[in-house]
């Protein structure tokens, strides 16, 4: 009896060694638990429990991961993240947005003082061009006029017209340059306006939301007095 006794108490000391030196718990490829102080390394890159003294799951070790599994977790990871920077920086535009401007028409005030302006550069690139245009064509008809009458034309004419050719086609691509950033401008604040209207939507409705809870609320509260009195 003594015997058994003494068994028992050194099998619970062995046992209360053994957890509080660190329990792992892992199943094996037929599905079985085991429970033992080191995982065979066979089983390390499988999922496997780190246990305490009390038997109770403190850390869990997940599978290894394949190189397609890090690869797809990497990819993701890097989506959340675009999104979450997009969310910031969407939330950071909403807010310029409705600093700035206070009504639509704010807005619409806005994009035609941008386009007024851009269309006073393009006037000025246009009155560039014809004069440019007509200075071309004047050299031109001077080279033209010097052959017709047999003689050489200098070379500081041809110079001098390959210059007002430069010059045209510069203006050329400045007026160009004028209507695309006009292009843009109208879908800017197309994009802006959209946008601005959603928000005060959003806005007009958390104020219904608001009022309608203050309603409830008060009608309760009279309800009670109701009762009370």
């Amino acid at each position: 009896m003594r015997y058994s006794r003494l068994l028992i108490i050194m099998m619970s000391a062995l046992i209360t060694a053994n957890l509080q030196a660190g329990l792992y718990r892992w199943v094996d490829e037929n599905g079985t638990v085991h429970y033992g102080d080191k995982v065979p390394a066979k089983y390390l890159k499988q999922e496997h429990d780190e246990l305490n003294e009390h038997g109770t799951t403190v850390k869990k070790h997940d599978r290894a991961m394949t190189a397609e599994e890090r690869a797809e977790k990497k990819r993701l990871e890097a989506e959340r993240k675009r999104i979450e920077n997009e969310k910031r920086a969407q939330a950071l535009r909403d807010r310029v947005l409705t600093d700035t401007y206070t009504t639509e028409r704010d807005l619409i005030a806005a994009r035609d003082a941008r386009l007024d302006a851009i269309d006073s550069q393009l006037q000025l690139s246009k009155d560039i061009i014809e004069s440019s245009t007509q200075k071309v064509e004047r050299t031109e008809k001077v080279i033209e006029n010097i052959r017709a009458s047999g003689k050489m034309v200098p070379e500081a004419t041809y110079a001098k017209l390959e210059r007002e050719k430069l010059q045209l086609a510069t203006q050329q691509g400045v007026q160009q340059g004028h209507q695309i950033k006009r292009e843009e401008v109208i879908v800017q604040f197309e994009g802006y306006i959209e946008r601005f209207r959603e928000l005060m939507a959003e806005k007009q409705k958390k104020r219904e939301a608001y009022a309608k809870r203050k309603a409830e609320r008060e009608r309760a509260e009279r309800g009670l007095s109701t009762i009370a009195e």
